[in-house]
């Protein structure tokens, strides 16, 4: 029987990988990207000369049980995804799952992910905090946002350049003008930024400041 090994990609600078990851991405049989396009791109930098096969968020269903199978078979198989690591806000959950149900090893390793640096620069405490990924854009938004803003733990967020002035309007509605937040940008990136402040401020900083990138928001506990 093969193996899966989950391994984590560079959110930023393509520097910001480990040995093993790139030793194991040139071993395995395949390796199942996100986006192929952006894998050739890490590829590209290490040398790597490998198979690569389209695994997202529109086929996933369609072909996990043939991967599986395929592991079965042994093969092993490498996950990546766009950047991070894979089944953070980000495709991998299923094929996982429906490996450990198999009996296949699944072997994930240690690497970057976006909301590890955004928590611990934000300067809020660390020991007890909430993930929540990205927010509804609609349904079930609102509801999410009170949780956050009764929330007493640091609580971490994704958000997107197109509604990153509007997470920070409602949580300016939902929260006290003493709670703090930190907004990361571009994290180990050329032109990366974490702004802190209160919710006001922080608008005031990207009315007048461009609005790109991939946004982490973390906000301090109530």
């Amino acid at each position: 029987m093969g193996k899966l090994y989950v391994i984590p990609t560079p959110i930023g600078n393509l520097e910001d990988i480990t040995f093993r990851a790139i030793r194991l991405l040139k071993e395995v049989d395949a390796v199942l990207a996100e986006d192929t396009r952006t894998t050739k791109n890490l590829f590209a930098k290490y040398e790597i000369e490998n198979k690569l096969i389209a695994y997202h968020l529109n086929n996933e269903h369609k072909v996990v049980a043939r991967i599986v199978e395929e592991i079965q078979n042994g093969l092993n198989y490498g996950l990546v995804s766009d950047a991070g690591t894979p089944g953070i806000s980000d495709p991998g959950f299923l094929l996982v799952r429906e490996c450990i149900k198999e009996g296949i090893e699944v072997d994930c390793l240690p690497g970057a992910t976006a909301f590890v640096p955004a928590l611990v620069n934000s300067g809020f405490p660390t020991e007890k905090f909430i993930y929540e990924g990205f927010l509804p854009h609609k349904k079930g938004r609102q509801t999410r946002l009170q949780k956050i803003a009764d929330e007493e733990r640091t609580v971490v967020f994704y958000e997107s350049p197109h509604r990153i002035m509007k997470a920070l309007a409602q949580l300016k509605e939902l929260i006290s003008e003493d709670r703090q937040i930190a907004v990361c940008r571009e994290i180990s990136k050329k032109f990366e930024e974490t702004v802190r402040g209160n919710a006001t401020e922080l608008i005031a900083h990207f009315e007048s400041n461009p609005i790109k990138g991939e946004f982490v928001v973390v906000v301090s506990g109530k």
